[in-house]
Order: C-alpha cells, then structure tokens, then sequence
C-alpha cells in the first residue's frame, strides 16, 4: 500500500502520523483550544502503522477514548475535584492521595468499559489520565477531546481513502 513499503513502515508512516497530527493541530491553533494532548500522538501513531483492522476501527479509536474521557470525568469529580496534578503537592497529602486514587479508579473503570464494550484502544487509558489527573478535566474539555479524536480518525479516512485511490490511478 501506497503508506508502507516492502521493508514495512518507514518515514512514510511517520508522514502519515505528522498529517493526522497536524489537522488536529491546526484545528487548535485555529480554535485557541486544547485540541492537542498527549494521548492523541500514540493514537496517530497506530493510525498511521496499522492503517487497517481491528485496532484502528473508529468504534475502538473513538470508543476507547469517549470510555476514557467519561471514567476520568466520574474519578475525577467523585475524588479529586479541583485539584490538579500540576500543583505543588506535598507527598502523603491528602490532595496527592486524592489524585492518586482518581488515577486508579479511572484507569481501572476505563479497562473496564473497554472490555465490556469491545472498544480496546490502548491511548485511551493516557486520555483518561490526563481527565482524572486534572489536566483537562471538564466537561467542555472532555467534549474537546472527543472532537479531536474524530477529527484525528477522519483525518485518517480520508488519507487512506486518497492513498488508495492514488494507488488504483497508478496500479490500475
């Protein structure tokens, strides 16, 4: 395929994970919103050496981090509303146990859901991290980085969508 070559993925693939990267980076550029996190590299990384098959389908891209975004939302308010992992946090506080514990309870709620719901997508347990740590942890947030990740799996689509059809004007 036109992302890969015979010696597998190469500076092409890395193309690929840049492009996908890049629209979501122009979206917060454009926006002045957190449209880019970090979860969202590892996501276009295996959107971009994968291209096909049970890993990079939307229901397991987007579903794994909506799972991810909704448990770190309920950890972080059930535990550790209002405080965030950037602060100062003295160690055996209360605030630094309280996150902590914010961090378990969501990555473990985000395996969960995962599972039942056959939407595995390993970046989602970074996405729901970043929510329940306090990084991005409101709704509207949460709702920012749900956007992202469509835009980034469409982006997707198409890219492969115009690869491939490049490929059948040039193969066929």
């Amino acid at each position: 395929m036109f992302l890969s070559t015979p010696r597998g993925p190469t500076v092409v693939a890395g193309l690929h994970a840049g492009l996908l990267f890049g629209v979501v980076g122009i979206l917060a550029v454009a926006t002045g919103q957190p449209a880019i996190f970090p979860s969202l590299g590892p996501t276009a990384y295996v959107l971009a050496i994968e291209h096909r098959g049970p890993r990079v389908e939307r229901r397991r891209v987007i579903g794994g981090h909506a799972i991810g975004v909704l448990a770190g939302l309920a950890a972080y308010y059930a535990i550790a509303q209002g405080i965030a992992v950037t602060g100062g946090l003295s160690p055996g506080s209360m605030d630094a146990i309280r996150l902590a514990v914010a961090g378990v309870v969501s990555v473990t709620l985000t395996t969960w859901g995962m599972l039942a719901t056959d939407a595995t997508h390993p970046p989602a347990c970074a996405t729901t991290l970043i929510v329940s740590l306090g990084l991005l942890s409101g709704v509207v947030e949460g709702a920012i980085i749900l956007a992202s990740v469509v835009v980034l799996s469409e982006s997707h689509r198409l890219l492969e969508g115009v690869a491939a059809g490049t490929l059948d004007r040039v193969t066929g």
